[in-house]
């Protein structure tokens, strides 16, 4: 009898074949005090793991295929920082010679320290900081215990489906490495760092398993839903013929999507429409690039600032932001400021300020921007200055109120000034826009559409915001509804606001790639879509099979409709017949 279990979908896609187990949880860690005479000696044995740790990291790094190497090597860095880092390298060797404990011992209560710092900010983007911590710290402690069964050869995973309790990032480039079919986690969420780099390697992934190690057995059958977050254990003869047809269905679909390449996204009745990617690694903007997109519709700048010392400066932004245009060969780049604090913390940033009780509704983005202009004016002369490559929008994330959209207007003025004074090129009539991605500025996208040159809605907040639920919790994430008339109301409001002030709106958050409900947004007047590169032709093909006045009737009674059960079955209704 088959068993089916639900975790996060982290990559789409489906793999089916036999499950290799990677056992990857904590070491089991003796504690024991040391004579005096031994602590050099440990404490030495301590930093040879901390050195034989790095280098199977470099190791690691070299096996990065050339065409990844510059954003999959910058999640390995990121440990190899970490390595580096005193808090880690050095502190437990204080604790060594001051408690004269083992150095396991020393590590442990080193990480512990550390990640109870992160326990008392409920965030995802610290969750996965700290998920960081445990690996590299794991990577020391496997060493110290000599042992090195966490990291199989390539013979034990080609072409299999890997199951551990996490990943790191380092592990995830090696299952690429030696294509692995897929890979399931019991921990971790979409946003984490190898969730990201599933998608980015196109590996079919789900994550958040917590309650399927007991259910796994070494060699079972399994098949893996990427899109359904979904895994079936000992499928039966009837889902495993389904399965492979799926593949075969998905295979043709692929090879079908190919011919839409050239073609201009339409709609069977003739309706043009916008669709473009959401870029962060360079290798988005080569998918964006040969996938045919219309531009890039969401640049995040974030990677740019994090896992560094010090902020990159005007300069070094200002070729990241001229490398993009470049790739997109004069197709329009929508650049959004950075959207740090809260989930997504700088290191180096506001040293000493405290922590945030409720993060989420704290300083970030737009506000912290505003609040450190030393920190903004840089990436807003880079951005102006690229505009002079190119067609160049700026995008502003988590705008709320009309008072900060002034504020950001005033100090890109005094940009403009500035660059003038020094002779430096821009487009004067930059488009200016901003995210909608709070209830509030959702209700008052009215008010927003006179000031500015385009909105762009981000689900991802506007849901978590407007639903009171954090997506990546397990506790209530069952609550997270895309669906929810409340968020569907939001979203049509900001499309109307934006069609009565002539100004484009697009959709940029992950509701705009998920295939479920691309004829539901067209039904609702959604022309702009940014999608992740690699949704780009699956989204272009279903759109091509649309009739919008057709799917206006359907989304007006999804609109109308009060139960979640009617609302799917609609949904159901507009994608009939479609493979989706």
């Amino acid at each position: 009898m088959s068993l089916s279990l639900h975790g996060v979908s982290a990559s789409k896609g489906v793999a089916v074949g036999r499950l290799t187990i990677v056992q990857q949880g904590q070491v089991r860690i003796a504690e024991y005090s040391i004579d005096a005479g031994a602590v050099d000696a440990e404490v030495q044995r301590f930093e040879q793991a901390v050195g034989a740790a790095r280098a199977g990291l470099q190791q690691i790094e070299e096996q990065i295929p050339p065409s990844l190497r510059t954003d999959v090597a910058s999640f390995v860095n990121v440990h190899l920082m970490m390595l580096d880092d005193p808090s880690i390298s050095k502190v437990p060797v204080t604790l060594i010679r001051e408690r004269r404990c083992n150095a396991e011992w020393a590590l442990k209560l080193q990480r512990d320290s550390i990640t109870a710092v992160f326990d008392a900010i409920d965030d995802p983007y610290l969750r996965t900081r700290k998920d960081d911590v445990d690996q590299v710290v794991n990577r020391i402690q496997w060493v110290l215990a000599e042992d090195d069964s966490a990291h199989p050869s390539a013979s034990d995973v080609e072409g299999r489906v890997v199951f551990a309790d996490d990943l790191s990032p380092a592990d995830a480039v090696l299952m690429h490495h030696q294509n692995v079919a897929a890979i399931l986690t019991g921990y971790g969420g979409a946003t984490s760092h190898t969730a990201i780099l599933a998608r980015g390697l196109k590996i079919p992934a789900v994550v958040g398993l917590n309650q399927a190690r007991a259910f796994l057995r070494e060699n079972d059958e399994v098949i893996v839903d990427g899109r359904r977050g979904v895994i079936i254990i000992g499928p039966s003869a009837s889902e495993r013929d389904y399965y492979r047809a799926r593949l075969g269905d998905i295979a043709a679909y692929k090879s079908a999507r190919k011919r839409l390449l050239d073609a201009p996204v339409l709609t069977k009745d003739g309706e043009r429409i916008v669709l473009q990617a959401n870029v962060e690694l360079s290798t988005d903007l080569e998918t964006a690039q040969s996938d045919g997109a219309d531009g890039i519709g969401l640049y995040r700048t974030e990677s740019l600032f994090m896992n560094r010392a010090d902020p990159p400066d005007e300069e070094e932004q200002f070729e990241a932001y001229a490398q993009a245009l470049s790739a997109m060969r004069g197709m329009p780049v929508t650049i959004r400021t950075m959207d740090v604090g809260a989930d997504k913390q700088v290191d180096g940033m506001r040293p000493g300020a405290p922590a945030s009780l409720n993060p989420a509704l704290g300083l970030r983005a737009v506000r912290l921007c505003l609040r450190e202009p030393a920190l903004f004016r840089p990436q807003l002369l880079a951005i102006l200055r690229a505009s002079a490559l190119g067609p160049v929008r700026l995008m502003i994330p988590m705008i709320s109120t009309p008072q900060e959209l002034g504020q950001v207007k005033a100090l890109l003025v005094d940009c403009q000034r500035e660059l003038k004074e020094r002779g430096v090129p821009f487009d004067r009539l930059l488009p200016v826009g901003a995210m909608i991605e709070v209830p509030a500025a959702a209700v008052c996208a009215d008010l927003f559409a006179r000031e500015l040159d385009f909105l762009s809605i981000g689900t991802n907040d506007l849901i978590q915001y407007t639903i009171a639920v954090d997506r990546v919790d397990d506790e209530v994430n069952y609550l997270y509804d895309s669906l929810h008339p409340a968020v569907l109301r939001l979203i049509r409001m900001t499309i109307q606001a934006g069609d009565r002030a002539g100004i484009p709106v697009s959709m940029c958050g992950e509701m705009a790639g998920d295939t479920r409900v691309t004829r539901l947004l067209l039904g609702m007047g959604l022309r702009d879509f940014s999608v992740h590169p690699n949704a780009l032709l699956e989204i272009k093909q279903i759109i091509s099979e649309s009739h919008i006045p057709e799917l206006r009737r359907l989304a007006k009674r999804v609109l109308r409709a009060g139960r979640l059960s009617t609302r799917e079955g609609l949904l159901e209704q507009i994608n009939r017949d479609h493979f989706v």
